[in-house]
């Protein structure tokens, strides 16, 4: 069985998620997504979740691309992780290109390609247009 992992915050849950999470389930046979929970997303990410944690987890876990969901409480998880769960494939939008090339001492690393005319970033900012 061939492991993947991925790692997000899927605040304001799109469609840009969910092709990412689809790519990622094609490349293997069990895919875990480790979520931030709001304290790593306000203390390390410095951004406020408009959902919190357990609805976010909620969301993820109804998708059917997704097998389980597991808390992402810090930015050096990721290679315990990735033993823990006999990772062979860690996966990430292209936006983090390079920076998570250490994890290939544990597995593979691939960078999957953004949908690049959705983000949460750019929903928020249209809301925001709008309420003006």
């Amino acid at each position: 069985m061939k492991r993947i992992i991925t790692y997000g915050t899927f605040d304001l849950l799109h469609y840009g998620h969910i092709n990412l999470l689809k790519m990622a389930k094609k490349l293997g046979d069990y895919l875990i997504v480790a979520l931030s929970t709001d304290e790593f997303t306000r203390d390390s990410k410095h951004k406020n979740c408009y959902f919190p944690y357990d609805k976010r987890r909620q969301l993820l876990e109804s998708i059917r691309y997704v097998d389980l969901v597991i808390p992402e409480e810090n930015w050096e998880q990721k290679v315990i992780d990735v033993q823990l769960y006999k990772i062979d494939i860690f996966v990430i939008g292209d936006d983090w290109t390079g920076k998570f090339d250490f994890l290939m001492d544990y597995c593979e690393v691939i960078y999957l390609p953004r949908t690049p005319e959705i983000s949460t970033t750019q929903i928020k900012v249209e809301l925001n247009n709008h309420q003006l």
